[in-house]
């Protein structure tokens, strides 16, 4: 049930929907991407069946990743329910994954280049150029691919303090400190 529905449909019509026309096939939120300045900080705009119902059964979807000079994705996150194939369009960016045997894999990624996170890896992007924003388009293998943040996960749910830091082979001082500091980013 966490795949994408297969259709036996041209697509799926919503229950709440009495007639479809082209405007249904149509998303238009892409458009705020072509302003003349870029963010301050790192902005996703997203195209998943949540923003774009004509997506549901389609098994497709994609994000436009707009990074400030040195910015980056934050935190470190993955997608349970897709591959994510990612697209530099201008700019540089670091990118890496952390494979199920746990190596670390990276590489730099410039304007023309793509590159392939595995579906639900831990993963990372970043703009390593100081000066020169970024810009990256990301197409997704299901019209609803998820995203797992690593901090929020772990530290935001409901996991003991003692469980944590037995995991992490650390005191609770340590783990209530990191759950302060990602509490006062938010």
């Amino acid at each position: 049930m966490a795949d994408d529905p297969h259709i036996t449909s041209d697509f799926l019509v919503p229950e709440n929907s009495k007639a479809i026309n082209s405007s249904f096939f149509t998303l238009t939120a892409m458009r705020t991407l072509f302003k003349p300045n870029p963010p301050a900080t790192f902005s996703v705009t997203k195209a998943t069946m949540a923003e774009f119902p004509a997506l549901k059964g389609q098994s497709v979807s994609y994000a436009a990743l707009e990074f400030p000079a040195g910015g980056s994705v934050d935190p470190l996150h993955a997608h349970p329910r897709s591959a994510e194939l990612l697209f530099v369009v201008h700019g540089c960016v670091e990118v890496g994954f952390v494979d199920t045997r746990g190596k670390l894999l990276t590489q730099k990624v410039e304007e023309g280049d793509m590159f392939l996170f595995p579906k639900g890896v831990v993963h990372f992007e970043y703009n390593i150029e100081e000066e020169i924003p970024a810009f990256a388009v990301s197409a997704f293998g299901s019209a609803s691919p998820g995203t797992e943040w690593v901090d929020g996960g772990l530290f935001g749910a409901e996991v003991e303090d003692e469980i944590l830091a037995k995991s992490f082979q650390t005191d609770v001082a340590t783990i209530q400190k990191i759950k302060r500091g990602l509490e006062a980013k938010k």
